[in-house]
């Protein structure tokens, strides 16, 4: 499956709009992992922690969203937008766009 963040696929034609899907992942905190990033932050770096989880969150909303265009008979997903917020110290990650066939 195609999926971009771009409104068309190159060299490809849309034939059909199947609607809009999305995926969403929430991820709670972990003391542990808390604790190791505050010292990282003390010491400077980056929180290695904290990037494994964003990306297991950015893969699993994705991962979602791709299902749910297959779901609606689509090849693939254009004008995809993420977005990441913080709500009561977890970690939320929303991707959505438009399910589409292409030709």
């Amino acid at each position: 499956m195609i999926v971009t963040t771009t409104p068309a696929v190159e060299g490809r034609k849309i034939s059909d709009y199947k609607g809009i899907v999305v995926g969403e992942a929430i991820l709670g905190a972990n003391l542990v992992r808390d604790l190791f990033a505050g010292i990282t932050d003390i010491l400077g770096g980056r929180s290695g922690a904290y990037e494994q989880e964003l990306g297991r969150a950015r893969a699993t909303a994705l991962a979602e969203m791709e299902e749910q265009a297959r779901a609606l008979g689509g090849n693939a997903v254009v004008g995809v937008d993420l977005d990441y917020e913080v709500i009561n110290n977890m970690l939320m990650v929303s991707a959505s766009g438009t399910a589409v066939v292409l030709e």
